[in-house]
């Protein structure tokens, strides 16, 4: 394992030492190039493992058509004021999270919240990491011809359970992640961004097509974008809310980073727009991805839709093999998910490099080194869960799915609620509104403003309630 991390830093302090820009040699923050770099990282970051396999099982559990609308509404104004408020600070501060933070007072109100956003993505990246291998697992058998044998019953189950082969898996998608790191924002993070957002698209609207046009999928396609007033429930309202958050990366301290890379020049209101359409498009591909596929597959079947994110791994398998070309289709999808969750991970990764660089003041390869150190800790607890440290559980849950439940469930929304807070009581929304008008008309003002006064901090104190009861058994989400 050490052998392998080393390898990977040669490499890129080989890199960097070829380059001689500022941003590689230490000098200077690094930047994005321009507004259409930012847009794509930040919609790399979105874009990631729940938008493919998480927002259809919810959107099929929880009302298809009524859930769809519900969510983008709510992207349109919950999301949007938190993404603005993030993007803002980091620009204004040219700091990370803590630094963000800490840029408006040092008292521990302010350490605590900009160090809750700031660990939330250290302990994100490692076992989201693990499931990139999981991903990278299926990808390469499906490249081998193995479609039938992914489709065996028993299959997933027993491949998390062998140790040695998901280790394996694991530190090779997250030696593909500090390649890109190590890089730097420009010539790493930005330029894998232009190449895979856009083929994630078109691998995404391949698969789309295709499911939709198999004999019977239309039913699937009327109950996924059709609102039906029935079908409306308050979980329906929760569990888009929940999703939205997750899907945004809001709260994960990656918008405050990347929107410390961006110039003066570039238009926040006009990149959120951007960014919540890329986000919104890759969520209505895949519900039309899988939704129609699996109405197909099941004759309609409700509960094998609401598979919850064993869809992407058991059932999915399952429905390409009973398909013509389902191989190639395998092979489209599986890459397509791979592109998701390695875009998202490099932003959990650049997050966390990021806070160790502003806050040690260490060399980036120095502190990619401390992520190796957090990633052979976390990310092996995780990856050896449902293995060798089966017999170990937290809660009584394996490690990755603890680590989930106090990153997505607690932590997340404890960090976005301080960001709240910082704006309403200390920053101010007319700072905020002048950071956002250098560039951009602010159009939304009067909405940005009301949402994160009034309804951002009751929505992040109900989803926060709601996913503790979820876990404690009280609601099923």
């Amino acid at each position: 394992m050490i052998s392998l991390y080393h390898k990977i830093f040669t490499w890129g302090i080989t890199i960097m030492k070829k380059n001689t820009s500022a941003e590689h040699a230490g000098k200077a923050r690094g930047r994005f190039s321009g507004g259409l770099g930012y847009v794509l990282a930040v919609a790399g970051s979105a874009v990631g493992l729940g938008n493919i396999w998480r927002f259809p099982y919810l959107a099929a559990k929880y009302g298809g058509g009524m859930f769809l609308l519900v969510y983008l509404i709510l992207v349109v104004t919950f999301g949007y004021a938190l993404i603005v408020t993030e993007t803002a600070l980091g620009r204004m501060t040219r700091k990370s999270p803590v630094g963000a933070f800490h840029a408006f007072g040092s008292s521990l109100p302010f350490q605590i919240g900009g160090w809750v956003n700031a660990v939330v993505p250290m302990l994100i990246v490692p076992y989201y990491c693990v499931i990139g291998g999981w991903v990278l697992k299926y990808l390469a058998e499906y490249l081998r011809g193995s479609s039938l044998k992914l489709a065996e019953d028993g299959y997933f189950t027993e491949f998390i359970a062998s140790s040695v082969s998901v280790e394996l898996w694991f530190l090779l998608f997250s030696a593909l992640v500090f390649f890109v790191i190590l890089a730097g924002v420009k010539h790493g993070i930005e330029r894998v961004s232009r190449v895979m957002m856009p083929l994630l698209v078109l691998l995404a609207m391949f698969v789309a097509v295709y499911s939709v046009t198999r004999p019977g999928a239309w039913e699937g396609v009327k109950y996924f974008l059709v609102p039906k007033l029935e079908d409306f429930s308050f979980m329906t309202v929760i569990a888009a809310m929940g999703q939205m958050f997750y899907s945004l990366s809001i709260a994960m301290g990656i918008l405050y980073t990347y929107g410390s890379y961006i110039g003066r020049d570039v238009d926040i209101e006009k990149s959120t727009a951007q960014v919540e359409f890329f986000d919104t498009a890759i969520a209505l591909l895949a519900g039309m991805m899988v939704i129609p596929a699996v109405f197909v597959f099941s004759g309609g079947d409700m509960e094998t839709l609401k598979a919850g994110p064993s869809l992407a791994f058991i059932t999915l398998p399952k429905i390409f093999a009973s398909m013509g070309m389902g191989g190639l289709v395998g092979i489209a999808f599986f890459l397509m998910f791979f592109f998701a969750a390695l875009t998202s991970a490099i932003s959990l990764m650049e997050t966390s490099i990021s806070t160790f660089e502003d806050e040690l003041k260490w060399s980036r390869p120095r502190c990619c080194m401390l992520m190796v150190l957090v990633m052979m800790l976390v990310g092996s607890a995780s990856s050896l869960g449902y293995g060798a440290l089966d017999f170990v559980k937290i809660f009584g849950m394996a490690f990755l799915d603890f680590f989930d439940f106090l990153t997505n469930s607690v932590m997340m929304p404890v960090a976005a609620f301080s960001s709240c807070i910082l704006v309403i009581r200390v920053v101010g929304f007319e700072r905020i509104a002048g950071e956002v008008e250098r560039s951009s008309a602010f159009r939304r003002k009067k909405l940005y403003c009301f949402f994160l006064k009034y309804v951002a901090p009751i929505c992040i104190g109900i989803i926060l309630i709601s996913s503790i009861a979820n876990v404690l058994g009280i609601i099923s989400l």
